[in-house]
């Protein structure tokens, strides 16, 4: 390559040091297919390469030169950028070599109204955008990837597809939304990966989805690509008879279970989900329930929680399965005229730091004012309720469970800790509201557009408050001032009834 050639191919040299280091805003700017005189330039980045070549989809190829700092160039004459489908080839000093559909060869997978809503916070099918979607982009089938990481300096994917190496394939950022976005061809479903956040404060994280539909079994933390939308329901018929029953008059007798602790198999293992589901329509069928309230089932890194200190807010816990097997459960208890409900807990998430914690080098998903963003008791992260995309991503995944899953009921954990700003706090450890109150005016609002939500998309479906004080307009609906939950779940009667039947029968009428 002669002296003007490679001034003509080669990007700015600041644009290629920020591509090195890893803090480039916008890869696809230097890397992919670009116009120059007398044709296209193909830009690639591998710094351990040796060689580098295009391959044409006919199996020619042509050699890349070498720009420095890792990146390579091959012109292509008389073709625009967007004619090319070329693949690229690494070759490295141990012989091997490594060939690859480039990523930055394609458009952005998300428009301009899902942007505009996702900056709104009012996007509802937000799990459509955001995540790893599987999908055929461009005619060539991949994986779509979308964040959201508005302080990030830089996002990256990685996963077994570029070896975990997060040099190779950084993210794009799509203007002021503070999404980072890439699409990835050539693989699917199954596939493992993570964020690598490069945060505002220069510390790398390497971070889990906080839209994955599925996660690895732990003490491992890596989200796995899913399509949820893909599992072939069978449930029509009591979907469509849900949809047409009044719950308030229509008898409800729930049975609460933990599918961790409930029964085991005899070598001690877990029961998967669709062996539970079988011995659940069984159990429910022999004592009369109507429905399954199933402890929280989203992904969680802690047994002894008991799913209550969430880290994967779309996944199904890989515990007892994959998404398609607790999709089967869910199915089958339907098709035995079995209802399901499940705990959801939006009031606070836990603070392993492979998940939402500082997601993008700042108190993003929390609440940067210790007073209203930890939680005294639990040693757990409050989520920010006032910040619409915080507000926006907890709606959307409570939509997200009675869409893909066809749930019938949501219990809300923990609704008090949400309410009251002094809740667990003593004086001089909370802040009051704009109006001097105790109330969480900003957690009332969420709590409310949620049940909005919830009732108007959703016929037959209810919200079940976890509520243990007298706060006003629990189950009131939202147009009349109130909170708008379908129902509260009344703990004290719980519990007085277990301590009552935990008495021998011969004393029961002195309790």
């Amino acid at each position: 390559m002669t002296p003007a050639q490679h001034a003509q191919h080669a990007p700015p040299a600041e644009e290629i040091a920020r591509l090195a280091r890893g803090d480039h805003h916008d890869p696809h700017a230097i890397l992919g297919a670009h116009p120059v005189e007398g044709g296209t330039v193909v830009r690639a980045y591998h710094p351990d390469a040796k060689v580098a070549a295009l391959v044409a989809p006919n199996g020619g190829t042509a050699p890349m030169e070498p720009l420095g700092d890792g990146l390579w160039a091959g012109v292509v004459p008389d073709l625009a950028p967007g004619e090319f489908a070329y693949r690229v080839r690494f070759g490295f000093p141990d012989g091997n070599a490594w060939e690859l559909d480039d990523p930055y060869r394609f458009s952005p997978t998300l428009g301009e109204v899902d942007l505009h809503l996702i900056s709104e916070g009012t996007h509802e099918r937000l799990y459509d955008v955001l995540g790893a979607h599987p999908r055929a982009h461009q005619g060539v089938h991949g994986v779509s990837f979308a964040v959201w990481a508005p302080n990030a300096r830089s996002v990256r994917i990685v996963g077994d597809f570029d070896r975990w190496d997060g040099r190779l394939m950084p993210m794009r950022s799509l203007g002021a939304t503070g999404v980072w976005e890439l699409f990835v061809p050539g693989i699917g479903a199954g596939e493992l990966y993570k964020f690598e956040v490069l945060g505002s404060d220069g510390k790398l994280r390497l971070k889990a989805d906080p839209l994955s539909f599925a996660m690895q079994v732990r003490p491992e933390t890596a989200s796995r690509v899913w399509d949820p939308s893909a599992y072939p329901w069978t449930d029509g018929a009591w979907m469509a008879e849900r949809a047409a029953r009044n719950p308030y008059t229509s008898p409800m007798a729930a049975y609460e279970v933990h599918l961790g602790s409930w029964m085991r198999n005899d070598d001690g293992s877990w029961l998967g989900y669709r062996q539970a589901a079988d011995k659940l329509v069984e159990h429910c069928r022999r004592f009369g329930f109507t429905h399954v309230e199933l402890l929280p089932v989203a992904e969680h890194p802690f047994d002894g929680s008991w799913g209550y200190q969430v880290t994967g807010y779309f996944a199904p816990t890989a515990r007892f399965g994959n998404p398609d097997d607790f999709a089967a459960m869910v199915d089958t208890l339907h098709n035995a005229g079995i209802g399901v409900i499940v705990d959801w807990v939006p009031a606070h998430f836990p603070t392993d730091d492979f998940a939402l914690r500082r997601f993008d080098g700042t108190a993003l998903y929390e609440h940067a004012d210790p007073q209203r963003g930890e939680h005294p008791d639990w040693g757990t992260l409050i989520f920010d309720f006032g910040r619409a995309e915080v507000r926006n991503f907890l709606v959307a995944n409570a939509l997200f469970w009675l869409d893909r899953y066809h749930i019938d009921g949501l219990r809300v954990d923990a609704v008090a800790s949400m309410l009251y700003l002094d809740y667990s706090r003593k004086a001089g450890e909370w802040t009051p509201n704009v109006h001097g109150g105790r109330e969480n005016l900003e957690a009332v609002a969420f709590l409310r557009e949620m049940n909005e939500r919830v009732y108007s998309l959703f016929p037959g479906a209810v919200t079940i408050a976890e509520e243990s004080t007298s706060f006003p307009g629990i189950t009131r609906p939202t147009y009349l001032g109130g909170i708008g939950f379908g129902f509260k779940w009344d703990m004290g009667w719980m519990h007085d009834t277990l301590e009552y039947f935990s008495e021998d029968p011969v004393h029961r009428r002195f309790h």
